[in-house]
C-alpha cells in the first residue's frame, strides 16, 4: 500500500482538538491498513517520530436523508490514534 493511500484525512472533532496538547493527533485511514503502516506513513509525510498508535474501527450506521426520507447506509470508518515523540503536526487550518 502506498504511502498516500494510508491516511485519508485528519479528523478535528472537539475531543481530537483536545488530546493535541497530549501529542495524539487522530487520523481516519484506509480499512485494510494496519498500525505499522500508519506509523510508517505519518513519519515520512510529517517528519516526527511515532511511539505509539491505537485504532478504533467505528461501525457503520443507516441515515435518513432527502425529501423522502430515503435509507442512506454510511460505510465503517478506521480511526487511527497516534501519539508522537516530539515535535507538532499541522493539521489545523489557519483563519
Amino acid at each position: 500500500m502506498k504511502i498516500n493511500d494510508v491516511i485519508i484525512k485528519p479528523l478535528l472533532t472537539e475531543k481530537a482538538t483536545a488530546q493535541v496538547s497530549a501529542n495524539i493527533y487522530t487520523f481516519e485511514v484506509a480499512f485494510d491498513a494496519s498500525k505499522y503502516q500508519v506509523a510508517k506513513a505519518v513519519e515520512a509525510l510529517f517528519k516526527v517520530k511515532v511511539t505509539d498508535v491505537k485504532v478504533n474501527i467505528r461501525k457503520g450506521k443507516t441515515r435518513r436523508v432527502g425529501k423522502k426520507m430515503n435509507v442512506k447506509a454510511v460505510p465503517p470508518r478506521k480511526i487511527a490514534y497516534i501519539r508522537i515523540k516530539e515535535g507538532t503536526i499541522n493539521v489545523f487550518p489557519k483563519a
